[in-house]
């Protein structure tokens, strides 16, 4: 039964806490960084459709959620108990049409009330619930769909797309005015700089959300295809002898191009 393993697994824990003088010195801090690593390493193995990967990877992210759970537990802030009511009540009242009598016409409407729910427990904002620490790409793409919810949006993607150039044209005005050397500061063109790049990249992010594309994993996909082109060209230098360092534009091109037809 699933239920004893559970107890059986926690046991365990409880018990490496106690007698493991690794496990008996951690903190929620000091494993804070584990766990944002299992985290990715249990993305990769979705993105890699690794079932076998998968299995492992979230059995180390379920320690990681009992070892927190344990840690605080000793520090007298909160039990593994409060952890799981906590969720389960959580889920159970923001799933009225599931638990309760209310009807909705697909998942928008969920989604929607979820935002709602939220509200009523007590946040302040509807952006309330966005980590401070998501990467960039991601928060953009959870703070604009959280907008959204509430009404807050684009009508037409086409409208959005016009968006996009417009702030890269805005962006490339600054950047002219930073190599023409004009009578500005050279550390406010930067700034202004830096603000547009980031007006384009919210824009961007905003047009992947009218196509529902994820922009952090649309950028993961490609960062990764990047990676297995440069290895590819790293290794035809290889096979000739020569280095990266050693090799020219014009070779690395030509290698670049070739991998092109098998990293897709």
């Amino acid at each position: 039964m699933i239920g004893d393993k559970f107890e059986e697994f926690v046991d365990i824990v409880k018990r490496l806490r106690i007698e493991c003088p690794w496990d008996r010195e951690q903190t929620n801090e000091s494993i804070k960084a584990a766990t944002i690593e299992e985290v990715y390493e249990v993305v990769e193995a979705i993105d890699n459709k690794d079932f076998d990967e998968l299995k492992k990877e979230l059995g180390d992210l379920l320690l990681h959620v009992i070892f927190h759970s344990v840690i605080a537990e000793g520090d007298n802030k909160f039990k593994l108990e409060e952890v799981i009511d906590f969720i389960r009540i959580k889920l159970i009242r923001r799933h009225p049409h599931v638990f309760s009598e209310v009807e909705v016409s697909g998942p928008e409407e969920v989604k929607k009330n979820w935002e709602t729910i939220k509200l009523s427990e007590g946040r302040k904002s509807i952006l309330d619930g966005v980590p401070g620490n998501l990467p960039s790409l991601q928060r953009a793409y959870r703070l604009q769909d959280k907008a959204s919810k509430v009404g807050f949006d684009w009508e037409k993607k086409e409208d959005v797309w016009k968006k996009v150039i417009e702030e890269i044209e805005e962006m490339h005005e600054i950047e002219k005015v930073k190599s023409q050397k004009l009578n500005v500061k050279s550390e406010e063109l930067h700034e202004q700089l830096e603000n547009e790049i980031g007006d384009v990249f919210f824009a961007l992010v905003n047009y992947a959300r009218f196509l529902h594309i994820n922009p952090e994993n649309a950028l993961r996909i490609t960062n990764n295809k990047f990676i297995s082109r440069f290895n590819y060209i790293e290794n035809k230098l290889n096979e000739e002898g020569k280095k990266i360092n050693e090799s020219n534009l014009e070779e690395m091109d030509k290698y670049w191009n070739e991998s092109k037809f098998i990293y897709r």
